[in-house]
């Protein structure tokens, strides 16, 4: 039965490979060499196949963490990290870093990091190494002085992180826009831009003093002015800016005072108009009332005559006087050549 004793022997060496597999014997004497017997147990490792967890990668951080002196750390809380979608490499890294620095990180508070979406071995080391933050990261910040001058700064500012403050706490954007008002405050607080030249430490140590790293992930080490320009005459702009629009206004007015008063010349001519309209009517009605007259007996021939008597001398004496008024402007102009 040659056919039989093959398939046993692939059925024994298929089932020697799956108990190495779920039993890593290897993986297991080295726990054992390196931590001593029973803290790393056979069945764990058994246990962590069967669960679905890189025993490898368990073991090297309890190996690694023991090495580094925190006994405290077991497997199990690994493992609970591991199944909860945590990077157990970078928790190990930071807790030994933190422990090497002599930063206060509880296991707890480095998984609640990790688990938050933040890079824990990072942070540990921006606490060791602080790092430099531009304020803004491009450009300048514009603020203008009590006198009208613009200044432009830029500013460094160098922190650490805050390992209290990791969780829930505000990140660079938040720094970077506390620090930039913070300028622009000092600034615009001075009474001459010359002043803010002179002492550039001046808005340092006033930003600095109004504690902006509360509720960050950072605390603020330093804040340096990094270049300070001077800008625009901004006050004399504004007060130019208004003085052409005080000279609008003041156009607008007299354009409108000037249309009214020439729709108070026009409606004079209308009313003068209309009153020339009802003489000329008045007028045209004297001869016939006059015509009445004569036949009622109320006008006599005499009276007429008299009537046109006194027109013909008012007549006379409206030419007179316009034919003295031409011979006066004769009569200067004379006297001029």
């Amino acid at each position: 039965m040659p056919g039989i004793s093959i398939f046993f022997l692939v059925m024994i060496v298929f089932a020697v490979l799956l108990i190495f597999y779920f039993v890593p014997v290897g993986l297991w004497i080295q726990a054992v060499v390196s931590l001593g017997l029973g803290r790393i147990r056979i069945v764990d490792l058994i246990r962590m196949r069967l669960r679905k967890i890189a025993p490898r990668l368990v073991t090297d951080g309890v190996i690694n963490l023991h090495k580094a002196g925190l006994n405290h750390i077991t497997t199990d809380m690994l493992e609970t990290h591991y199944l909860a979608g945590g990077n157990i490499l970078n928790i190990v890294s930071a807790l030994i870093a933190s422990s090497k620095a002599n930063i206060h990180l509880p296991f707890e508070t480095a998984t609640a990091i990790d688990l938050a979406g933040r890079d824990v071995k990072t942070a540990v080391q921006t606490s060791v190494y602080p790092k430099v933050i531009n304020a803004p990261e491009n450009g300048f910040l514009a603020a203008v002085a009590k006198d009208g001058i613009e200044l432009k700064a830029r500013a460094r500012v160098t922190v650490r992180t805050n390992i209290a403050g990791l969780v829930g706490g505000a990140t660079d954007e938040t720094i970077i826009a506390r620090v930039g008002e913070g300028i622009v405050s000092a600034i615009g607080s001075s009474l001459t831009y010359s002043n803010v030249l002179e002492n550039p430490d001046a808005i340092s140590k006033a930003v600095l003093s109004k504690g902006l790293d509360a509720g960050t992930a950072y605390e603020i080490l330093s804040i340096d002015i990094a270049d300070l320009d001077v800008g625009k005459n901004i006050g004399a702009s504004l007060q130019a800016d208004q003085a052409e629009a005080d000279l609008r206004v003041a156009q607008a007015k007299a354009e409108t005072r000037r249309a009214m008063a020439v729709a108070e010349e026009q409606e004079m001519k209308a009313r003068t108009q209309e009153m020339k309209a009802k003489v000329v009517e008045a007028e045209a009605e004297v001869p016939k009332a006059m015509s009445q007259a004569f036949r009622d007996g109320n006008l006599g021939i005499f009276d007429y005559y008299n009537m046109h008597n006194v027109k013909a001398d008012t007549e006379m004496r409206t030419s007179i006087s316009h034919g003295a008024s031409d011979d006066s402007h004769v009569s200067d102009g004379d006297d001029q050549d």
